[in-house]
């Protein structure tokens, strides 16, 4: 009795052709191969069991024509768990040729297998050595950030202590200077004072040319309190600098890294200028810290030939429209004054970029 089933254009008859049986394994077998490639970790074993199990049964019901092909899966299964891919293709080659298979067949699982083998020696494991290098090379870069950033917040730190150190050496100077220049000049008036009120009314002339010689003596010593904080004043820039140097620690203690970067010749900026700069940058500053919710604030300052370029940079959020407020208009107030420009970028983070003239 003969059967016939239709599968689309594929007609299959008992003892010809090809069985129902084994194209329905065979699909299985590829939907196991295809499986194993979409899991990962312990659930690719269950798409190897499942493309064993399909090759045993081909083999079972199909005769020892599928032998190839079951070699062929333990070949990707053996490499897929980093087993040593050239021993087992010598000893797949040896099986096939052993196998009780036509030539062509044979011919055709060699071929297969060796695309198998060149496929995973030349190309996977390339590109897992080069993923594994990306991977190396990140990380390095990583570690240099880090060590760059570590480094910049110890120069901060030491330009910071370094500057308040000048300025409390000049402090004690000034207090050193006052004592030694006033603290005799002084002393002998409230001597000298002492003196007329007890010949006041014994001799008032003497006293009146006494107290005349006080006032002279203060207000010479009055001159001299002027000279000498007007000679040790602090200069602009130090204060500035140690104002955007605390400006800066202050956001690193909140969480914010925030960094100072300086090029050119700092002294050639202008008193005034010194003011505009650090008014804009608390404003600035103030503002990421409120509403960018950044994790970085950079503030640069490029001193060129005939201009100054300040920039204040986050990495916030940013803003879909920027509207001038009290303190962007401010910013912009201060910066027309000086005769300098002034813009805002947003998307990503904001920028606030200035030029003014310095000449």
């Amino acid at each position: 009795m003969v059967a016939y089933v239709t599968y689309g254009c594929i007609t299959c008859e008992e003892g010809a052709g090809v069985s129902v049986r084994i194209l329905l394994l065979a699909m299985l077998f590829a939907s196991a191969f295809l499986l194993k490639e979409a899991l990962e970790g312990g659930a690719r074993y269950v798409a190897y069991i499942m493309q064993l199990a399909a090759c045993v049964l081909l083999i079972w019901y199909g005769g020892p024509g599928f032998i190839p092909v079951a070699y062929f899966s333990a070949f990707e299964i053996l490499r897929d768990v980093h087993a040593k891919p050239p021993f087992f293709f010598l000893l797949y080659v040896g099986v096939i040729f052993g196998a009780p298979v036509e030539f062509f067949v044979r011919f055709l699982a060699l071929t297969v297998l060796l695309i198998a083998y060149l496929q995973h020696e030349f190309v996977v494991n390339a590109y897992e050595q080069r993923m594994l290098e990306d991977t190396i090379d990140q990380q390095r870069l990583k570690h240099v950030i880090e060590s760059r950033t570590s480094e910049a917040k110890a120069e901060l730190e030491k330009n910071k202590l370094l500057t308040e150190n000048r300025i409390l050496e000049e402090r004690e100077e000034l207090s050193q200077t006052l004592h030694d220049k006033l603290g005799h000049n002084i002393n002998g008036s409230i001597y000298q004072l002492e003196a007329c009120k007890v010949i006041m009314d014994q001799d008032p002339e003497r006293a009146r040319g006494m107290l005349q010689a006080v006032i002279d003596q203060l207000r010479t010593g009055m001159d001299e309190i002027r000279a000498i904080l007007r000679s040790r004043r602090p200069e602009k820039k130090k204060m500035a600098l140690l104002q955007l140097y605390e400006l800066c620690a202050d956001c690193n203690e909140k969480g914010v890294e925030a960094e100072l970067s300086t090029e050119g010749d700092l002294a050639a900026i202008r008193d005034d200028v010194w003011e505009l700069i650090l008014d804009n940058a608390y404003e600035a500053v103030t503002n990421s810290m409120k509403y960018a919710k950044c994790e970085r604030i950079d503030i640069s300052i490029v001193v060129m030939k005939q201009m100054l370029r300040c920039s204040i940079t986050d990495d916030g959020i940013g803003c879909n429209k920027i509207e001038d407020g009290m303190g962007l208009s401010g910013m912009r107030k201060r910066v027309r004054e000086a005769g300098g420009v002034i813009s805002f970028e947003t998307h990503p983070g904001f920028r606030v970029d200035m030029m003014i003239p310095i000449a």
